[in-house]
């Protein structure tokens, strides 16, 4: 199981990551949803994942795929952005779809089955098809190069050169 953990363990980050990024964007959009935005439920939607987003750059790229880089972090960060951009449209447009095509919204449906409508085609579908493009994206233009950022030496291992060969071994 050991070695399953490890070799999956940037997917098992990348995960908690976007677990935490859920709850960030179910906060955020629910609280404007029932609030400032009722009128405008996908753009309740859009906020909450752009402040996950924010959340998400930082700790996939400090925690998720810290030893991925190849890209100055200007350049990093604004392919980040511009391909989060699309996961963007593409978690929307379910709930888009259902609201505005299938007209799943009121008077058509009682305000709880708008809700439930919203809460599969936005939250399950729209983050299910977010986070795959994200996890295939990210590996293959943000963070492209495996060890491309090596991690930090220890300050002993830097002191202490057999520390740090039998680490390496």
């Amino acid at each position: 199981m050991r070695e399953l953990l490890k070799k999956h363990r940037e997917l098992l980050r990348f995960a908690v990551v976007g677990g935490i990024s859920f709850v960030i964007t179910m906060s955020v959009n629910y609280s404007l949803k029932f609030t400032v935005l009722r009128t405008h439920p996908v753009t309740a939607l859009i906020v909450g994942v752009l402040v996950a987003t924010i959340f998400s750059y930082v700790a996939n790229r400090e925690w998720s795929f810290r030893t991925r880089g190849g890209r100055e972090r200007a350049h990093e960060a604004a392919l980040f952005f511009v391909l989060s951009g699309v996961a963007l449209g593409l978690n929307a447009l379910p709930q888009w779809f259902s609201r505005y095509v299938l007209d799943l919204q009121t008077p058509r449906l009682s305000p709880f089955g708008v809700e439930v409508a919203d809460f599969v085609s936005g939250i399950i579908i729209g983050t299910l098809l977010g986070t795959a493009f994200r996890w295939w994206a990210f590996k293959k233009w943000v963070f492209p190069e495996e060890d491309g950022r090596p991690r930090a030496v220890p300050a002993e291992a830097a002191e202490d050169p057999d520390i740090h060969d039998s680490k390496a071994a």
